[in-house]
């Protein structure tokens, strides 16, 4: 493979335009199949996954007002504001690398409250957080409906290899030692947990995109031999 460098500005735009023709692939194909079902066309899952020191939060919302210049309505949820209670994701500590790897993302909540009403079949009907981990109290976010043709990102750590249902997966991805050296050091203790998502879930070998952030200034798109 190589690794193709970009601006920052340019990555934006070119995973928007990757983003819509996905959307705009499965649309003729869903289109098709509603002729002949009444099925619904789908929307389009976008998992944007990465460290903290990856920054997903961000480049997912750098992402929004090109789709929306696109013409696809976006919507942008942080895995952050679906964290479990403080009670049941400190059980074992404020910095037990393995509890954060395994379960301080409630999974089933996302699931249930954006990725599959955001699938195939699903109302739309999406509940942009759940939890405000700052008063450890239900966010009270009012749901929002997601246009049959929309996007919705959801942008954070840890996100992929655990089954969540997403149509397309983008993995910042850094090497141990960018990763190590920019990491907030309030952080640090993350850095285990990231240690054995690289070893036992691998994100870089199966992400439709992945983006090479070492250098946040200078990110590179990692391409198969032969790409564009």
């Amino acid at each position: 493979m190589r690794v193709r460098p970009i601006t920052p500005e340019r990555l934006v735009a070119e995973l928007a335009e990757r983003l819509v023709a996905e959307l705009a692939e499965r649309l003729v194909a869903e289109l098709a199949e509603r002729l002949v079902a009444a099925d619904p066309p789908g929307r389009l899952r976008v998992a944007v996954d990465g460290a903290p020191a990856a920054a997903p939060d961000e480049l997912a919302a750098a992402l929004v007002d090109p789709l929306r210049a696109l013409g696809r309505p976006v919507l942008h949820v942080r895995a952050e504001d679906f964290l479990r209670p403080a009670s049941v994701r400190l059980e074992y500590g404020r910095t037990n690398p393995d509890a954060y790897y395994e379960g301080w993302v409630d999974e089933p909540g996302l699931r249930r409250e954006v990725l599959d009403p955001a699938g195939p079949g699903g109302s739309g009907r999406i509940l942009p957080s759940l939890w405000d981990p700052r008063t450890d109290r239900a966010s009270r976010a009012g749901y929002v409906t997601l246009p049959p043709h929309g996007v919705v990102l959801v942008s954070g750590a840890l996100l992929l290899g655990g089954g969540l249902p997403v149509d397309l997966a983008v993995h910042l991805e850094l090497s141990p030692a960018a990763l190590a050296r920019r990491t907030d050091p309030a952080l640090r203790w993350t850095l285990p947990a990231f240690a054995r998502y690289a070893e036992e879930v691998a994100p870089a070998s199966f992400a439709d995109v992945v983006v090479r952030v070492d250098d946040p200034r200078r990110p590179a798109l990692v391409e198969p031999d032969g790409g564009r």
